[in-house]
């Protein structure tokens, strides 16, 4: 049913922050910051992108996550007219658009809250918020209290229990799909939101569009009590996304291979699931920022594009661009970028994405082969991905020396795709692997 996404290289931008816009005392003379999206349209193909997920674009008072309107793009990005051609753009250009769904809470400027700041009891949309208790005050100095997501009360929690509110998001969706056609939702704090309302969206959501992809934000726990055929089709892969960095760090490849096993090698636990996988995000910090070493960044991405699931860059990443959060603010992560000037850009790191994405886009047994581990060593790691007849060996050194690694290529002569196209000699072989290098070898044809 979602077969394009295990054909999918992600790319992920956060509009408010990419379009300069984040501000929210700011009047903005451009009305229609989102077309910038078009511009970038040809540096995304340009690395193989095909899928493109945005964070936050509904109405919103701050950061994108306090929506106030389901029904219309954020007035700082522009309105429903202008966003209806850029998807339309991205669309002619064969990428799908994925939308940050974010429905376990709204802001405090959504205009059922106002209703019930306004009215109190006797506003008719008190059930549509959790834990409403009109004998407390709230932390926010309303004579009323409610229940905030994880305790930030600017994020009032929706009931999606309530047969309204349900509706009410389920036609903001309708319309999401049949006037912009988009492919898919990001479902923000999933792991936050009952698990029934997934069960409901996923039956409308295939009603309206049989390959629409719904993938959800989770950092903990196992993925399949959100992943599954009733629910959603995928989650964020946050074990992986940790392990790739700290692996690195700590020079302790064992770390990153324990979880691919784990998650994804014979009887892997998440072995039927495709995960959405990622260096870095709008959340977290930038893997330049987090690498003890900035020579690791390359293996770093040749894992990200050679596990098993989907691959995706955090728009900015792909030139090694820095960011760390900031005290009580994300927005340090979340940067306004203009394509033709983009500070301290690495190119040889740009370069080397575009080359594992052609890597990916050729070669089906990294889309959908099966996952094998052959060497595992501190500083050294290897292993397999096969599909039919096709067999990918991956080979990673994260030491600061060359080293000769000891293994079994079960052809001939083999071709390192992502060295010049050097030949390998097959058969048991003691390979050298140069410092801080990967290898993708596939037999010669």
């Amino acid at each position: 049913m979602n077969k394009w996404v295990k054909e999918s290289i992600f790319y992920e931008i956060f509009p408010l922050g990419f379009c300069g816009t984040l501000s929210k005392n700011k009047i903005y003379e451009d009305k229609n910051s989102i077309k910038k999206l078009e511009e970038w349209i040809p540096h995304l193909k340009s690395i193989g992108i095909n899928a493109l997920y945005l964070g936050p674009v509904f109405e919103s008072t701050n950061h994108g996550y306090d929506t106030k309107d389901y029904y219309n793009i954020d007035k700082r990005l522009g309105n429903n007219e202008v966003f209806k051609e850029v998807c339309k753009e991205l669309h002619k250009n064969n990428i799908r658009i994925i939308l940050d769904g974010v429905f376990n809470h709204v802001g405090r400027e959504f205009w059922a809250f106002k209703d019930v700041q306004n009215n109190g009891k006797n506003s008719k949309f008190c059930d549509w918020f959790v834990n409403i208790n009109f004998n407390n005050n709230s932390p926010m100095g309303d004579n009323f209290s409610y229940e905030g997501w994880n305790g930030c009360y600017d994020l009032v929690k929706l009931n999606l229990k309530n047969r309204e509110v349900l509706d009410h998001l389920l036609h903001a969706i309708e319309m999401w799909i049949d006037e912009f056609d988009i492919d898919g939702l990001r479902l923000d704090a999933a792991d936050s939101i009952d698990l029934e309302f997934f069960k409901i969206l996923k039956k409308f959501t295939e009603n309206k569009k049989d390959d629409f992809w719904l993938m959800g934000e989770v950092i903990h726990g196992d993925y399949t009590r959100w992943a599954n055929k009733e629910s959603l089709d995928s989650t964020t892969n946050y074990e992986c996304y940790k392990g790739i960095f700290s692996s690195h760090n700590d020079k302790n490849y064992f770390e990153i291979a324990y979880s691919l096993n784990r998650l994804f090698g014979n009887g892997g636990i998440y072995k039927d699931l495709y995960l959405y996988n990622f260096v870095d995000n709008h959340d977290v910090n930038r893997i330049a920022s987090n690498l003890k070493k900035s020579e690791y960044i390359y293996n770093v991405y040749t894992l990200l594009f050679t596990m098993p699931g989907v691959p995706s860059i955090y728009y900015g990443s792909e030139w090694g661009l820095e960011g760390i959060k900031g005290k009580n603010t994300d927005e340090p992560l979340r940067p306004n970028l203009d394509l033709d000037d983009i500070k301290n850009s690495n190119f040889k790191l740009l370069d080397f994405i575009k080359n594992l994405s052609n890597i990916r886009i050729k070669l089906d047994a990294l889309k959908y082969g099966d996952y094998k581990q052959v060497v595992v060593k501190n500083e050294q790691f290897i292993f397999v991905r096969e599909y039919k007849q096709e067999k990918v060996f991956v080979i990673l050194n994260l030491s600061d020396k060359d080293s000769l690694l000891d293994f079994e290529i079960p052809f001939e002569k083999g071709i390192d795709l992502l060295n010049n196209n050097k030949i390998i000699d097959g058969g048991k072989i003691s390979l050298k692997v140069e410092a801080f290098s990967s290898k993708i070898i596939i037999k010669q044809r």
